[in-house]
């Protein structure tokens, strides 16, 4: 390690080419590329997997078993390689009780100054820090366990058409087909009357079918009527079955807790209400920790400010300037319309608009002890709180839930918490940190990158943002191209000697010779005009955005554009439109601890007769499991299958096309049913999956490999790429357009048979767009998108901003959310959203064609805009 580099020989990693490179530790080393080029399989897949696994060697093997880890990387030798953190675009923790709080850890550290500086009633006991705690058996109020809301099934959401009955199905809640029924037929047996109107029976039968905690077992007799189910008990004839009784509401309530279908709880959940804990009020804690105050707010308050408020009411504190106990001065702070911001962003998150608890009597005489403590813990949240906020995250409060949170926003509260842990001597792997981030954000990124280094680390990032990519000490390229394209060296040393790598796509980037005219903005043909848009931090808000063009929502994070494009404009649409619009996100929350959003308020005023048809393209992934793929979801293995199910043996042998699919039982391999793989339990290592051993990975049985078109069989057609299978099926007109628009949106790189688990949020959403530029275009529809170019290289950008366009060339209406001024700069429109972020956000700042936002002086983004108008999309 002396020659403070780290050293990688033959790295073979997914598409890497047996891979040397010297990389410089103590640095900032950028890794560029095309998508799919192979510069995450090096600085992910190679570098971080091995360094993890050579930091797990030393610790117990029971608790290296506990550990998610990396896996095992391919590579002959690397050398001088250092501990390494890796901080990852990835989803938040799918329970809504991790917060921004516990993710910085700043919610320790409050839950402590609470419970040594906090204003106590009289006569009240020292309470410890986890009796602050919502997440704690000692913390969380005892009424609703800590959810803050508590939930119940029932009569009306249960028999929502009491003029049925039983038979008929008037308990809604039960199970649909067999389970159901055998409910129906214990109900006989018991001596129910099944056959009269719901509301004509008594009401203690009424109650006690739905509300009864109790479960008897009697005979069954299936098929027999009231009168001969009686004749059949009475002479103890043999049932056909013992059968338990379930209540309608025990029914609902178990199986939404228990319940490992994503299908069946979403089915449950509408015969569920839920409603603010009448104990805690929505504030999850138990009474007693709510009475205790700092500055004169309880800590459920004090958690629901934003980050920004929260530092300038402990600045105060830490500089001896104000007590603990002192509400006049979180008076200051919170003046009346900093109130009812903070109570509409406490709302907005899902949280209670209830009032803080009753003032308490505070300690009259604080001790000198107790200022000295204050002082250092304030001091100790507002170091931690400074990164946060220099990242342009001051907008969020601790109580945000991560499942509410981008991926990028995430990674942020981790790259700010370790300036925090201030380690030394480690390498920190960063996965597109200036994702989701607004250029203005951006710098404020680069000054804790090089604060890290400047601190003895080394900070490897893979990024596509050019501003990033000029400010490396390092920069790695890869490529030439992508998949099998790729996974070569093509520069390694300082960004500037990139200029003479004429293979690098990234050269054409970042040293562009000419500079091409941008294009005149086109002319609406209509304007959609939305009136009193209200919801999260948009309150009131007039917009106008012209139809038939393309306009981009910009604006520093958090200040509402994702608000009003993601949620409130398709909302708006769809309520015109006459359909429900789906959840914008709803991937990894756990509807328990998910609190009712606030309904989109506002309306169209004009121009909603253009729009026939509403289309969001977001970066929900295309299926949770590995048997969704690039062909299932496209629609492209439908008429692979078919081709196959046409071939002369296939039809000789009455193979339809269902032969040919994985998921069917007659094609697939009987022992990993699919699958192509089985799981190895390596016990202290991380388990493997190896493929399987009947089939090799094929994932059919020898019979239907024994089908082939054009010399390949359907495994083998799985295995190609994008690229591979437009020159493979170029006489096949059904699958060309399909596999062309792929290969022109940069995807031509990813297998057919690539599942859908081990592609990214953009690969996915282009994926979706993909498949929506197949169809025919009508000219009459709006096209939503959040951030498509988030994680392109600008090769990649280029190509999917050509197939926006042409959607808009088609009559069609384009709405993205964008931070890529690059390619703000070529759109027809732009509204800017600000001044702030949170409740200092929420309000059109500038909107105009991008030269005229560009000349906005109250504008944040204008100056960005001004210099990617010098610099526009093409090099």
């Amino acid at each position: 390690m002396s020659d403070a580099f780290v050293r990688v020989r033959g790295a073979r990693e997914h598409n890497l080419k047996n891979v040397d490179v010297d990389i410089p530790r103590d640095q900032f080393v950028v890794f560029t590329g095309i998508s799919g080029s192979g510069k995450s399989s090096l600085a992910f897949g190679t570098l971080y997997a091995e360094a993890q696994r050579r930091y797990l060697e030393s610790v117990a093997p029971y608790a290296r078993r506990l550990i998610d880890q990396a896996g095992v990387p391919e590579f002959g030798a690397i050398t001088g390689l250092p501990p390494a953190v890796a901080l990852q675009q990835q989803r938040g923790a799918p329970s809504a009780r991790s917060s921004v709080g516990s993710v910085t850890t700043l919610s320790s550290m409050i839950r402590m100054l609470y419970s040594r500086v906090g204003a106590y009633p009289p006569g009240q006991p020292m309470l410890y820090a986890e009796d602050f705690s919502p997440n704690t058996v000692a913390g969380a109020c005892p009424t609703c366990h800590g959810i803050g809301r508590i939930y119940d099934a029932t009569e009306a959401t249960m028999v929502p058409d009491d003029s049925l009955s039983i038979r008929d199905r008037a308990i809604a809640a039960w199970p649909p087909a067999w389970h159901g029924q055998n409910l129906r037929d214990i109900l006989v047996s018991l001596g129910y009357d099944v056959d009269t109107p719901w509301r004509d029976l008594p009401r203690k039968d009424r109650d006690w079918i739905l509300f009864t905690d109790e479960q008897p077992t009697v005979p069954v007799y299936p098929g027999l009527t009231p009168e001969q189910t009686r004749a059949a008990r009475t002479r103890n004839a043999a049932p056909d079955y013992q059968g338990t009784f379930t209540g309608a509401r025990r029914y609902v309530l178990e199986t939404f807790a228990n319940t490992k279908s994503a299908l069946m709880k979403k089915r449950v959940s509408q015969f569920i209400i839920g409603g603010d804990c009448p104990t805690c009020h929505g504030k999850r804690l138990k009474p007693a920790a709510l009475t205790v105050t700092f500055a004169g707010l309880d800590i459920a308050t004090i958690g629901e400010l934003s980050l920004l408020k929260l530092r300038d009411l402990l600045f105060a504190v830490a500089n001896g300037e104000a007590t603990p106990g002192d509400a006049a001065h979180a008076g200051d702070v919170l003046d009346a319309n900093s109130r009812a911001a903070a109570t509409a962003d406490r709302v907005a998150a899902g949280g209670s608009a209830h009032k803080t608890a009753p003032d308490v009597r505070r300690t009259p005489h604080l001790s000198d002890e107790k200022r000295v403590a204050a002082r250092r813990l304030a001091a100790e949240v507002l170091e931690r709180l400074t990164p946060l906020i220099d990242l342009g995250l001051g907008y969020l409060s601790l109580n945000r839930s991560t499942p509410t949170l981008s991926s990028g926003e995430l990674q942020r509260l981790r790259l700010a918490t370790q300036v925090s842990s201030q380690l030394f001597g480690v390498v920190y792997v960063l996965d597109e940190p200036s994702a989701g981030l607004h250029p203005a954000d951006g710098e404020a990124l680069l000054s804790i990158i090089h604060r890290l280094k400047d601190t003895g680390n080394s900070v490897f990032v893979v990024e596509h943002n050019l501003d990033v990519i000029r400010q490396a000490d390092w920069l790695i390229d890869v490529g030439p191209g992508a998949g099998e394209g790729g996974g070569t060296i093509l520069h390694s040393g300082p960004p500037d000697d990139l200029r003479r790598v004429k293979a690098s796509v990234t050269r054409q980037y970042l040293f562009p010779k000419t500079r091409p005219a941008t294009r005149a903005p086109r002319k609406p043909d209509a304007w959609l005009r939305l009136q009193g848009v209200t919801r999260n931090n948009l309150r009131k808000l007039d917009i106008d955005l012209p139809l038939g063009c393309f306009t981009a929502v910009t604006g520093i994070s958090g200040s509402g554009k994702s608000t009003f494009v993601s949620q409130a404009l398709p909302d708006l649409i769809a309520a015109h439109l006459g359909s429900v619009p789906p959840p914008a996100d709803e991937e990894g929350t756990d509807p328990l601890l998910d609190t009712e959003q606030a309904p989109t308020e506002g309306r169209i005023v004009a121009g909603f007769e253009r729009i026939k048809r509403l289309v969001r393209v977001d970066q929900k992934p295309i299926g949770r499991t590995p048997r969704s793929n690039l062909a299932t979801y496209t629609g492209l293995f439908d008429h692979v299958r078919k081709l196959f199910a046409e071939t002369e043996l296939a039809r000789k042998r009455r193979y339809g096309a269902g032969r040919f699919s994985f998921n069917v039982a007659q094609g697939r391999c009987p022992v990993c049913e699919g699958e192509g793989s089985v799981m190895v339990e390596l016990l202290f290592l991380p388990s493997v999956y190896a493929p399987c051993s009947a089939c090799h990975g094929t994932r059919y049985n020898a019979e239907t490999l024994e089908i082939t078109w054009g010399g390949r069989t359907i495994a083998d057609v799985l295995t190609l790429t994008v690229d591979d299978a437009c020159t493979f099926f170029a006489g096949e007109a059904s699958l060309t357009r399909s596999l062309g628009v792929l290969r022109e949106i940069g995807l031509g790189y990813l297998r057919l048979g690539q599942p859908a688990t081990e592609l990214s949020g953009g690969e996915a959403q282009r994926i979706k767009l993909a498949t929506e530029l197949q169809r025919a275009q009508r000219g009459d529809t709006i096209y939503i998108l959040d951030e498509p170019t988030s994680g392109l290289h600008p090769s990649d950008a280029d190509r999917l901003m050509v197939h926006l366009h042409g959607l808009v060339d088609a009559g069609n209406t384009v709405v993205v959310v964008e931070h890529d001024m690059r390619c703000v700069a070529t759109v027809d429109w732009v509204v800017d959203m600000g001044p702030g972020a949170g409740a200092e956000g929420g309000e059109v700042v500038a909107a105009g064609t991008p030269t005229e936002v560009a000349r906005a002086t109250t504008s944040v983004t204008a100056r960005y805009l001004a210099d990617a108008l010098m610099n526009p999309l093409t090099p």
